[in-house]
């Protein structure tokens, strides 16, 4: 059995106590993901922060934040194997197949979104509790989004829009259905995946408004985006435009929502067999 050390900021909650019982849970995937592996036999231990030296056959950098700062990746250096530290920055900037310049040639509809993730909102909060407890603000400077917005063309987006490093313009191709639009999302762990395409009556897809799904094949042409971002477990969120995938966002600390509980649950044996697969592999 394994000794499996998961890496999170200092300011992260990975876990929460909830419920009259105060039990903990996570609000990520990785925590249900864990709690099968425990089943299993193998031991968990939680790192907030870089100051604990435990002995670990492997760990996982969680840092929940676009960029992990680089004291994180050195400190994730010294355990055996560690997944994801390859994947320390996976802002849209570098990782979005969709993102244009001003002068690009595309003449349908464009979207701006922040270049982090969630808006900015994670490093907002990590910013909030670091000052709180009088310690430098780990992200100085974050600007966070109110939302994404969606024109019609280039020429409807503000010059200012592209001189801000924080923020992209992104062609805006959801899948057009009938009933509404779709969007694919790929979620991996080692050698074992879920791939599924979700509809919804917004043109903008997330998974808690989702009318229907299906599984669908992952294009190869995306296990090979994978490998060179340096994902060994994470998410992505990708659309088919003109026969080509396009990944849409990536991330390394998918969440557990509550509205979609059953369905990710119902993956935590197969994607904990893959966790299985890289200690096997690594450990």
């Amino acid at each position: 059995m394994a000794r499996i050390a998961v890496i999170t900021h200092e300011f992260d909650r990975f876990e929460r106590r909830r419920g009259l019982l105060l039990r903990r849970e996570s609000p990520y995937m990785l925590g249900n993901l864990l709690e099968e592996l425990k089943r299993r036999g193998h031991s968990v231990q939680i790192l907030s922060g870089t100051s604990a030296k435990p002995e670990a056959d492997i760990a996982v950098l969680h840092v929940d934040a676009t960029v992990t700062p680089p004291d994180y990746v050195e400190y994730a250096r010294a355990f055996p194997y560690c997944l994801n530290i390859g994947a320390a920055d996976i802002s849209k900037r570098r990782i979005s197949g969709a993102v244009i310049g001003r002068n690009d040639g595309w003449q349908g509809p464009v979207i701006v979104k922040s270049s982090l993730n969630n808006l900015g909102t994670r490093e907002q909060s990590l910013n909030r509790r670091s000052r709180r407890a009088g310690k430098p603000e780990p992200f100085p400077g974050v600007r966070v989004m109110a939302g994404y917005t969606i024109h019609n063309s280039l020429a409807d987006v503000a010059e200012a829009v592209f001189e801000r490093e924080d923020l992209v313009v992104e062609k805006f191709i959801p899948e057009a259905e009938p009933d509404g639009f779709g969007a694919r999302f790929w979620i991996f762990c080692g050698e074992r995946e879920r791939c599924t395409r979700h509809v919804s009556p917004q043109n903008l897809v997330k998974g808690s408004d989702t009318i229907r799904r299906e599984p669908v094949p992952v294009p190869e042409e995306l296990r090979e985006t994978r490998r060179k971002l340096g994902f060994d477990y994470g998410k992505f969120d990708f659309v088919m435009h003109e026969g080509k995938a396009v990944l849409l966002d990536a991330n390394k600390t998918p969440g557990g929502a509550r509205n979609l509980s059953s369905f990710l649950a119902a993956g935590n044996a197969n994607l904990a067999d893959g966790f299985e697969g890289l200690i096997r592999q690594f450990a």
